[in-house]
């Protein structure tokens, strides 16, 4: 039985890792022509949305998309995510539409290929680095200035507590949200790390449902940076208790998940 499990692993492994590659090799050669331009990036977005749709779906596995609310489509909204997995990007372009920004780290940007895309679509920061955290603050900005949402992590990196405990949440998001007065959106992915855990540089995919709950606007009109621990605490407790409630469903496995899941897929 055990090298049943084991071959089936690595046989799943392999289709998982497939999929991820195959439709963004193919797509690579548009995206690198469509980078050309700063007009064209919107398009080259759109298709990275759609290569995420692709293999996520090819996962085979439940993916839940539950939105408590719906968002208007002509405002700009700070997404701040849990962080869990390298799973948690792609998640995110499969939900949320519009050209959003994303904020993630610098090592994003050395990924064969991939880099280069996202090196010139999105936003880098290496945290340790004061000087690279202050230029994505100032990027963040001009993204809020031409239009655009922007998604970000607060808790800033992967936790070794990915589903169970977030880490402390960075001011960052919060900051700008008040700045410019922008709606704060909680968002909670809770199995991102069972399906693709973050094992320091070792690749292992397993199957397990997934989930992603995009929570109802928090509107900071009329606060400010005064409010900005409130909100921040607001949106910690809202994701922390959306993980907790999930990890509590997850310890029975995959039956108790299918038996109180009645979302409808979007």
């Amino acid at each position: 039985m055990k090298a049943i499990k084991y071959i089936s692993q690595r046989i799943y492994t392999t289709w998982c890792c497939t999929w991820f590659v195959l439709p963004f090799v193919v797509t690579y050669p548009f995206q690198a022509f469509l980078l050309r331009k700063e007009k064209w990036w919107r398009h080259v977005h759109n298709i990275n949305r759609g290569w995420s749709t692709v293999f996520l779906r090819m996962f085979l596995a439940p993916l839940i998309v539950e939105r408590r609310t719906e968002l208007d489509p002509k405002q700009q909204y700070i997404f701040t995510a849990n962080h869990s997995s390298y799973l948690d990007i792609p998640m995110m372009l499969h939900t949320i539409p519009g050209f959003l920004n994303f904020v993630g780290k610098s090592s994003l940007a050395k990924v064969p290929l991939w880099g280069k895309v996202y090196d010139k679509l999105y936003i880098t920061v290496d945290r340790r680095n004061p000087v690279s955290s202050a230029r994505s603050y100032i990027k963040s900005v001009r993204t809020l200035e031409k239009g655009r949402s922007l998604a970000i992590f607060p808790e800033g990196t992967i936790p070794k507590t990915a589903g169970e405990k977030l880490l402390e949440f960075k001011d960052g998001p919060f900051k700008l949200a008040i700045e410019r007065q922008l709606p704060v959106v909680p968002v909670t992915m809770p199995y991102n790390q069972h399906f693709l855990p973050d094992l320091d540089g070792k690749l292992k995919v397993r199957w397990h449902p997934l989930k992603i709950v995009v929570h109802e606007p928090i509107q900071t009109i009329g606060m400010t940076l005064q409010d900005l621990p409130e909100l921040k605490a607001r949106v910690f407790n809202i994701i922390q208790t959306e993980i907790t409630k999930h990890k509590k469903t997850y310890v029975n496995g995959y039956s108790d998940y299918k038996k109180i899941s009645t979302l409808s897929e979007a």
